[in-house]
């Protein structure tokens, strides 16, 4: 499995991006399709997550009501609608899949199993 993720860019504080993340390969419709970010001197930390075939979402409380996780199966896509975007919302965003447990863990970078090469979002004040 691959992933290409790509949409990021610099946004001045409120605005809007979406990213798009582009799986191919052997493709199950039940990987998680999970977000992350990455700050300068942070973790990795967990944004959003879904199912590829489109069924349940989860997301980050930070995140909540402001980015919302979407796919479109059929070309075994997943995008991050991210609105009213704030300073602190600045990382290298990565998409990544799992594949092998569900949602149980979707919050969890440890348990995905292939990244994207990440693709960097920069909101200034």
């Amino acid at each position: 499995v691959q992933l290409q993720a790509s949409g990021g860019g610099l946004v001045q504080a409120g605005g809007s991006l979406r990213l798009s993340c582009v799986a191919s390969g052997r493709i199950n419709r039940n990987y998680v399709m999970g977000w992350f970010r990455e700050a300068p001197g942070k973790e990795r930390e967990f944004v959003a997550a879904i199912i590829l075939s489109g069924h349940t979402t989860k997301y980050a409380n930070s995140v909540k009501g402001r980015f919302t996780v979407s796919t479109d199966s059929a070309e075994n896509t997943s995008y991050l609608q991210m609105n009213n975007l704030r300073p602190e919302d600045t990382a290298v965003y990565y998409c990544a899949a799992e594949t092998r447990s569900g949602f149980s863990y979707y919050y969890a970078s440890g348990q995905y199993d292939y990244w994207g090469q990440g693709t960097q979002v920069t909101v200034s004040s």
